[in-house]
């Protein structure tokens, strides 16, 4: 067993990304995600394992120097909440376009605008379907407790460097501040092998020195590589799609929620079988790929599917088009930093799916 600590979620993301061996954070401080770079600061990671910590001046700052830190092939991140995440779309996007590996997280909070500093998961489509221009995705995570804050973070360096691409951990006020106990992983070494012949260091004996850039004016070679990006996309939702299925085999209700909604509607599935309504929870592990042939699975058996998430309704979406129309989907959501209880979750299955 490893380490155990009692942490909060933002903690845990700290640690995690100093024992999975990455190089540099950039980033700038908000609420509710705060606790990451001022853990990181009382850490002084430089003298644990060389790691450079930088607040910059600006989330636009940050994300650029995140692009440039990972064309040199680092491991590097940043961290903020959704108006600061608004504000690094375009480098997100440039650094999709240059097929360059980084974590990036996201606590989200409630918007839009600045709206409030309250837990929110209103950032689903900004996360899933490109926030910044072009046709390019993130491959996204989606952690429900404190533990996979932690381990998430080694996960989603392993997957940006596999992919070359963007790898985002979608996370929100509640598991951001939460504290619950958390087994720490074995710090890894900061430099592991990785194919580097895409790295900008130079003019080397095997290859010219190479260039890394999002721009291409002629439109035949920019469609070839947007052609070249939607393959990989597609290998993506081949390989690395995750979720978890709890009380799923029996079920003729099923919950489908994700983060800290998820939690909630644990709860509420103990309660509503106590009451005798055989209810079941999909939990996405991965927003992007999307668990859409698991659920089209599922809607086959169930006599209805309700999404709850803490938004107007985002993710429904895409259970909508992963069940097309098999059965009724319906959705249940709170908005502005206000969380649902298991049950008001439970009087929507009731009044919703069961007609009760």
């Amino acid at each position: 067993m490893g380490e155990l600590r009692l942490m909060k979620g933002n903690e845990a993301i700290a640690e995690a990304a100093i024992r999975a061996g990455c190089d540099a954070y950039f980033g700038y401080p908000i609420t509710p995600q705060s606790e990451i770079m001022e853990y990181l600061a009382a850490e002084e990671p430089h003298k644990r394992t060389g790691m450079v910590l930088l607040q910059a001046e600006s989330e636009l700052a940050a994300i650029n120097m995140v692009y440039g830190a990972a064309g040199t092939g680092k491991k590097v991140m940043t961290t903020s909440s959704g108006p600061g995440i608004s504000l690094k779309q375009e480098g997100i996007s440039y650094i999709a376009g240059a097929e360059l590996p980084c974590l990036v997280v996201n606590v989200m909070r409630g918007g839009p605008g600045l709206g409030t500093i309250q837990p929110s998961q209103s950032d689903y489509f900004q996360a899933t379907k490109g926030g910044g221009h072009g046709d390019y995705h993130l491959l996204v995570l989606a952690p429900a407790s404190v533990q996979e804050m932690s381990d998430f973070v080694p996960l989603a360096f392993d997957l940006a460097f596999k992919y070359r691409n963007p790898v985002m951990i979608l996370s929100d006020g509640v598991i951001g501040q939460m504290m619950e106990k958390v087994e720490l992983f074995e710090p890894r070494p900061r430099n592991t092998r990785f194919d580097q012949s895409w790295v900008t260091t130079g003019k080397t004996p095997d290859r010219e020195r190479n260039v890394i850039s999002s721009l291409d004016l002629d439109p035949a070679r920019m469609e070839r590589h947007n052609y070249d990006l939607q393959a990989k996309y597609l290998k993506m939702k081949d390989k690395e799609v995750r979720y978890e299925e709890i009380e799923c085999d029996d079920a003729e209700y099923l919950l489908i929620a994700f983060g800290s909604a998820s939690r909630i509607c644990q709860k509420t599935v103990k309660l509503a079988r106590q009451k005798g309504l055989k209810t079941g929870l999909l939990r996405p592990m991965t927003l992007f790929p999307f668990p859409e042939k698991i659920i089209s699975k599922l809607a086959e058996k169930v006599k209805g599917i309700l999404t709850v998430e803490l938004n107007s309704g985002q993710m429904v979406e895409d259970v909508r088009l992963a069940v097309n129309g098999k059965v009724r989907v319906d959705f249940y959501g709170r908005m502005g930093g206000m969380i649902p209880t298991p049950d008001e979750v439970l009087k929507e299955i009731e009044t919703k799916l069961t007609g009760g």
